[in-house]
Order: structure tokens, then sequence, then C-alpha cells
């Protein structure tokens, strides 16, 4: 992923209102970040429990989402739907984010299990491991893991509605 500045994220916000994106937490250290291992930006936003985003490159476009979770409570090992990286209690979540338009404007939502973190590229890259350790043995090639990281994050935004 390209690197992207903190207006750049803002104003690519598919399904929440301008002034959400405005008051949304956005990463400390955006500079510091191994952009060449993204494949989106992920991040939880520390002042409100269960929200969290995805930013992601879309065509020549820059498309980011806002997620919400249930926090807390014990999860059973679950795999994300993105990365396939499987993780023991409370590593996955159910992401669910408004749809765009009339549709979010009445409530409705889509949902995807995802890593909590959002550390899908990481885990793809094997650059990070859950918790548990590697719990299931994907030995596909490292060009296919980072093109479902893609494929499913990419599948997901056009569900979230059109842009």
């Amino acid at each position: 992923m390209l690197p992207v500045s903190e207006r750049d994220i803002r104003s690519s916000f598919i399904n929440c209102s301008k002034g959400d994106a405005k008051r949304l937490s956005v990463p400390a250290d955006l500079d510091g970040l191994p952009w060449d291992d993204l494949d989106f930006l992920g991040w939880t936003d520390p002042s409100y429990p269960g929200r969290c985003y995805v930013v992601a490159e879309q065509g020549d476009r820059i498309v980011g989402v806002a997620l919400r979770h249930e926090s807390g409570g014990r999860r059973p090992a679950q795999m994300c739907s993105i990365c396939q990286t499987t993780h023991p209690n409370g590593g996955v979540h159910l992401m669910a984010a408004s749809k765009t338009g009339d549709a979010g404007r009445r409530g409705n939502t889509v949902g995807t299990y995802m890593c909590a973190d959002l550390g899908c590229s990481l885990y793809a890259r094997r650059k990070k491991t859950p918790s548990g350790g590697r719990l299931y043995r994907d030995d596909s090639p490292l060009d296919g893991r980072i093109e479902r990281v893609r494929s499913n994050l990419d599948a997901f935004i056009a569900r979230v509605g059109a842009y």
C-alpha cells in the first residue's frame, strides 16, 4: 500500500458522515508504519471501544470503512475471513459496517470475521503470529496469501456499497 496522510484517510470514508470522519482517531505514527507490508491500513479507536477502521486502495482511490464489533466476553478459536489466520480466544471479531446510501441510513449492515488487531497483511506475510502460535497450516505461496487478503477485503468493501 502507498503511504496515506491524515487528510487522505479522513476524506476516504464511504459509510460515515464527514463529521464522524473528522472526529475519528487516526493512527498517530503514520510515517512509521510498514507501508510496503500493508495491503490496507487498519486500526482500532482507543477512545471508542468496539470501533475500528479500514482504509484500502481501490483502483486509483483510497476507500475507508468504519467498522464496529462487540467487545468483551470469551470467544472460541476462529478464522479470519480476510487472511484465513486462525486465532485463539478473542483474536477474531465479527466486524460490522453500515452500508452506504439509503440502505445504511435504514440501519442495514454487512459483516465479516476479521483479525481483532486488523493485522491481516502482516499475518499473511508471516511477519506476525497469532498469540497461540500458527494454529492453521497454510503452505500456500506468499503471493497467493497476499492476493487472498486483497481480494477478500475488496469483496467486503464492495458489499458495504457502491463508491
